[in-house]
């Protein structure tokens, strides 16, 4: 019977994915704490789980030549290391994975916080980037994108969250010419290897329930294709404050509690 209930959540999750655009990580690791799993279980899953259903996302957008890899590439410079060095640090600093859970529970508290502040003030951002695009400060983007690939690399492998919302806003900051497919297609082809990368360092630590995730795959995959037909007739004006105010709410308990 779990395991039913497991494919129900992943349907849940990939359906309001499908309709909103919003990361699944920012909704199903939490619902994972809720069901009972360890934090560090909830998070290597979800990784795991993350970068499989993103994979398809960003060869589409790769076929249709909305993916520049060229920022990939720097965001990955970034993000992979960090990475990799925030798990080792977790291997090395921590006797068991039991010792750890507090801080990847408050570390995703804050990044649902930041994923819910980004989907309430997209506009705002969106608006701002294009009034500070004219300034001189293009030279230095190259160096804010590392230095923001590094923050995704960390906070990403703690929490499983802000490859998708946190990711697609530093984008949006960075690079205000770009088209919005780009900026979307730009940072699903990143969020895959590194989703994907946490996870299997995840993997290596005993994080990840393979019983568990195969569950929310048969559940989510069928879920998202359903979800983004069913986009153009949800209203969108509705639905992402919603989700944005339950965001907040479990980020507060996650964070501060």
């Amino acid at each position: 019977m779990d395991i039913l209930l497991y494919i129900a959540a992943g349907a849940g999750v990939g359906l309001i994915v499908g309709m909103t655009g919003i990361g699944g990580g920012a909704l199903m690791t939490p619902l994972l704490l809720l069901f009972g799993f360890p934090p560090q279980v909830a998070v290597g899953t979800d990784l795991m789980y993350a970068g499989i259903t993103k994979a398809g996302g960003a060869w589409s957008h790769h076929r249709q030549n909305h993916v520049r890899w060229a920022l990939v590439k720097l965001l990955a410079l970034g993000s992979i290391p960090s990475a990799l060095l925030t798990g080792l640090l977790l291997e090395h600093l921590f006797k068991h994975p039991d010792n750890y859970a507090h801080l990847l529970r408050n570390a995703l508290g804050i990044m649902l916080l930041l994923t819910a502040v980004v989907i309430l003030l997209r506009k705002q951002i969106q608006h701002w980037a294009s009034k500070a695009s004219s300034r001189n400060w293009a030279r230095w983007r190259p160096q804010a994108t590392f230095i923001m690939g590094i923050f995704l690399g960390v906070f990403v492998t703690l929490s499983s969250v802000g490859a998708g919302a946190i990711g697609t806003a530093i984008l949006m900051l960075l690079y205000p010419a770009l088209r919005s497919t780009h900026i979307v297609g730009t940072d699903i082809a990143h969020a895959v290897p590194l989703t994907l990368c946490a996870g299997f360092i995840h993997m290596y630590l005993g994080n990840v329930d393979f019983a568990l995730l195969g569950a929310l795959l048969i559940g989510s995959l069928p879920a998202i294709h359903v979800g983004s037909h069913l986009s153009r007739k949800m209203p969108d004006e509705l639905l992402k404050p919603v989700l944005a105010s339950l965001l907040l709410m479990l980020g507060a308990k996650y964070a501060f509690f």
